[in-house]
């Protein structure tokens, strides 16, 4: 195969967590221009219809699923919808999480537990219900955090557990799966990109605390961070199973 087209996944089925907003959209979007046919999934079914549009543009096929990943019963129902509509998932895309800056005297238990819940067990559940179904030569994205590998002067106990969690359970999965089934999981660990995300935080933290520290002295564009994912999805990356890639401009270095 001419190495060119192992970045391909032509007629590939990849579903994408979290996919109503922000880096979620830009992965659908990447997947669809690559090949691939794509099956969102996320809370805001109504926002969904737009990167459902954006995917088809790309020369996609989309199903579009109103999906909360803590609960396992609508992880099935979006790997069931791919399955229904494609007969197959060949790559999961672990993106649905949230961000939050609480102090650990202040925060609640109702509010770490809701973290957890949503980034590192939706993450799992969402896991189980693709392993079931995928066959050999499928790849499985968990989108972990630079900040499950160091901290950036803000309170992110929860949000830093939850990425740093989703890194061991890439591992475990990884030794898990690859040998016995053929399929390879590994993790992204992205620094500050423009994002939904990003947009709540001020201008002077970044200034501050961020570009000082990122060699590159800029957020990363979406687009950046998608080209990883996709060398993690496709067959690029096929010697390659339980690692984390961290897409962060230098940040780990300084």
């Amino acid at each position: 195969m001419p190495v060119l087209d192992r970045f391909r996944i032509d007629d590939r089925v990849a579903v994408v967590t979290g996919a109503s907003s922000g880096l979620g959209v830009a992965f659908a979007q990447a997947l669809a221009e690559a090949g691939a046919n794509v099956v969102l999934g996320a809370r805001r079914v109504d926002r969904l219809q737009d990167t459902r549009g954006l995917v088809e543009a790309a020369g996609g096929k989309a199903v579009a699923v109103q999906t909360d990943v803590t609960d396992p019963g609508d992880c099935n129902a979006l790997v069931r919808a791919a399955m229904d509509e494609f007969g197959r998932v060949d790559i999961l895309v672990n993106n649905a999480g949230v961000g939050t800056a609480v102090p650990a005297t202040r925060e609640t238990p109702e509010q770490f537990r809701s973290v957890i819940d949503l980034n590192l067990n939706g993450c799992y559940w969402m896991a189980q219900e693709c392993g079931r179904v995928m066959r050999p030569g499928s790849s499985i994205i968990n989108v972990s955090s630079v900040l499950g590998l160091t901290t950036a002067g803000l309170p992110q106990a929860a949000y830093a557990s939850s990425k740093a969690g989703l890194i061991g359970l890439t591992r475990d999965l990884a030794q898990q799966w690859t040998g016995r089934r053929g399929i390879r999981v590994n993790a992204i660990a992205p620094g500050y990109f423009a994002s939904e995300m990003t947009d709540q935080f001020e201008t002077e933290y970044f200034d501050s605390a961020i570009l000082p520290r990122t060699l590159c002295r800029r957020l990363g564009e979406p687009e950046e961070l998608s080209a990883a994912l996709l060398f993690l999805a496709s067959d690029a990356s096929s010697y390659i199973t339980g690692i984390t890639l961290p897409v962060e401009g230098g940040m780990l270095t300084t």
